[in-house]
């Protein structure tokens, strides 16, 4: 009997950002040079404070190094990328335990 291996993303959100910030790559959005010195930047910025652990704070650092790059390559408003974490947020928030998430009660409620 083999142990199976650790999985790489220990929540679906961590491979969704993942895969999204490597399509942006590959269609050209940034070169990755470009987006390891940020993401650097952001860890170490972020692990100031903390030890960084490469759990959730590893990929919540990715997702803001994201947010932030895709604002300043004017692929994305600041203000629209606040709007729908708040969104996700307030959905999340409001979900029973075990069900999935989405945002269709949210946006309905805002009817």
């Amino acid at each position: 009997m083999t142990d199976a291996p650790d999985p790489v993303f220990t929540e679906p959100w961590h491979a969704q950002v993942f895969a999204l910030t490597v399509h942006l790559n590959e269609a050209g959005h940034f070169d990755w040079p470009e987006w390891a010195s940020r993401f650097g930047a952001t860890l170490k910025r972020n692990g100031l404070s903390k030890e960084l652990d490469g759990g959730d704070d590893y990929f919540t650092a990715w997702l803001e190094t994201l947010e932030q790059f895709l604002a300043s390559k004017d692929l994305a408003d600041l203000r629209d990328v606040a709007e729908m974490r708040n969104a996700w947020e307030r959905a999340y928030l409001s979900t029973p335990h075990g069900a999935p998430v989405t945002l269709e009660q949210e946006m309905s409620e805002k009817r």
